[in-house]
């Protein structure tokens, strides 16, 4: 496939697009891979399942930052949190960060956002061309941690336990609200884009909050389960004395340190969660559906994949923020027009290859500050790195992901090594085992190397006392809201004075 470069298009949109096949990418929130029946786990998802049966699934893909912001800039920009200053879901994304939309747009693709990005800073847009919904989260400083306060909580927004005791089911909630609308504009626009006179390629996100937490479900989902048998965490909540800090400063965070918690309210969490696993499903089964009634398959990848994973009660702890398996590790399948399906690649990836591999298929040239490659390439046992820069910790947490290795430092913490090989509960610690100090020597000295951790540490701090300076400020006052206002072209909708009826009608079918 011909190059173009991103940088500019200096011929024709119409030449500069010929080939390029659309893009459909499908997000999920707070998605762990374990729980998935492709990689072997209890949700019932028969249209994800069909994405892998016709694409191809990587089976140890991670999220390079285990918080939703964070991970999302990673995602579109292709640059490690620490390069962009996106360390927490109040770091401001930076209008001056190229994302995989602009390069897309540049190279004559149509780019639409439909649903949450968690986007903070007054660019609410970062190279798509529409956005269809507002986020369901603040695009402004009010969720900035504090490192210098480690035993501090915002509990005004901090994660705690609610969403466990009250797990459930409910017909209607503030983020089954939000996703019915997602699910709406998603099909609404594909259906447009089936009918439009435009002739570019397109590139369309549709981003869903479920299966984040609050643990509430709709009745039709949660009746697709057997409560009895709903499987509880592998690894029981592991004592402070014998916990690593950072998860002790987690269980903190989220207030499950002074929080009593049944195995029955567990269970509804569990049941509640997997059930809005398929809820999600049943939305992207009605957009592959709405591919192939409108003879789009044929000319759309589709890849899908989430921000990053949920502990749901595995080792005492819940959510995310962690590199453990249940926290770190994503669904990532492509579907490819006529390459054949069912293929399941082991090589490690991460969030940080999505632009990459956007950017490969549309046949753009990847620029030299992408931290990631794509996962087209193949071939390669890839090493995934990581940055946890948000609350929970009170230092920079790197992670290196290579073989059957897993290595986690920090400044503050005793290092982490796993062999996940023959340890996928990640329980036996080898960072101090005799046997594999070589091992851990060289990952450790392969941290040193590709980061300055105290530079990074002087970073963040500095940046969370300015934010929340600024948040101060902005809070005194008149309010000015940065949170993304959808517009409608009412207008110019259904039918106008100043439009012919038949032409409106026969034009809008499709």
């Amino acid at each position: 496939m011909t190059k173009i470069a991103a940088a500019s298009v200096a011929a024709s949109v119409d030449a500069s697009v010929a080939g390029q096949p659309n893009i459909l990418l499908i997000m999920a929130d707070q998605l762990s891979a374990p729980f998935l029946s492709i990689h072997g786990g209890p949700a019932i998802t028969p249209n994800i399942d069909r994405l892998a049966a016709e694409g191809t699934t990587f089976t140890s893909a991670y999220s390079n930052s285990p918080l939703c912001a964070p991970a999302r800039f990673a995602m579109m920009s292709g640059q490690l949190n620490s390069k962009i200053g996106a360390y927490d879901n109040a770091s401001e994304f930076t209008s001056s960060i190229p994302t995989f939309a602009h390069h897309l747009r540049s190279a004559g693709y149509q780019t639409t956002l439909v649903g949450k990005m968690h986007f903070v800073g007054a660019d609410q847009l970062h190279g798509y061309e529409e956005r269809l919904t507002t986020d369901i989260y603040p695009a402004d400083f009010g969720w900035t941690p504090n490192w210098g306060d480690a035993e501090g909580r915002f509990d005004w927004w901090f994660h705690n336990m609610d969403s466990v005791v009250r797990a459930g089911i409910a017909d209607v909630s503030n983020q089954l609200d939000y996703d019915d609308d997602v699910a709406h504009h998603s099909i609404r626009k594909l259906r447009d884009l089936a009918r439009t006179v435009d002739t570019r390629p397109w590139m369309m996100t549709a981003s869903f909050t479920h299966p984040h937490d609050p643990y509430i479900a709709r009745q039709q989902f949660w009746d697709l389960y057997d409560h009895d048998s709903i499987p509880m965490p592998l690894v029981d909540p592991i004592s402070d004395d014998e916990n690593d800090p950072h998860s002790r400063r987690l269980r903190h965070v989220i207030a499950a340190d002074a929080t009593e918690i049944s195995d029955e309210q567990i269970r509804n969490a569990r049941h509640a969660y997997l059930a809005n696993i398929s809820f999600v499903d049943h939305h992207i089964g009605e957009m592959l559906d709405t591919l192939d009634r409108h003879g789009m398959a044929d000319n759309t990848v589709v890849i899908f994949t989430g921000d990053h994973g949920d502990m749901l009660g595995e080792r005492g702890l819940w959510y995310k923020m962690s590199f453990f398996e249940h926290s770190a590790r994503i669904p990532l399948i492509v579907r490819r027009p006529g390459v054949p399906g069912g293929e399941r690649v082991d090589e490690h990836v991460g969030l940080l290859d999505i632009a990459p591999t956007m950017l490969d298929i549309a046949g753009v040239d990847v620029p030299a500050m992408m931290d990631g490659r794509s996962v087209l390439d193949g071939g390669v046992d890839k090493t995934v790195v990581g940055e946890y820069l948000g609350e929970g910790a009170v230092a920079p947490i790197f992670m290196i992901r290579r073989g059957d290795w897993k290595y986690v430092s920090s400044l503050v913490d005793p290092p982490q090594l796993f062999n996940l090989a023959v340890d996928s509960s990640e329980l036996s610690n080898l960072a101090a085992d005799p046997e594999h100090a070589d091992v851990a020597a060289a990952f450790e000295a392969e941290v040193a190397d590709r980061w300055d951790a105290p530079a990074i540490d002087a970073a963040v701090r500095s940046n969370q006392e300015a934010r929340a300076t600024i948040d101060r400020a902005l809070r005194q006052g008149r309010f000015e809201a940065w949170d993304y206002v959808p517009q409608s072209d009412a207008p110019n909708q259904y039918m106008r004075n100043h439009l012919d009826l038949n032409e409106v009608e026969s034009s809008r079918r499709a």
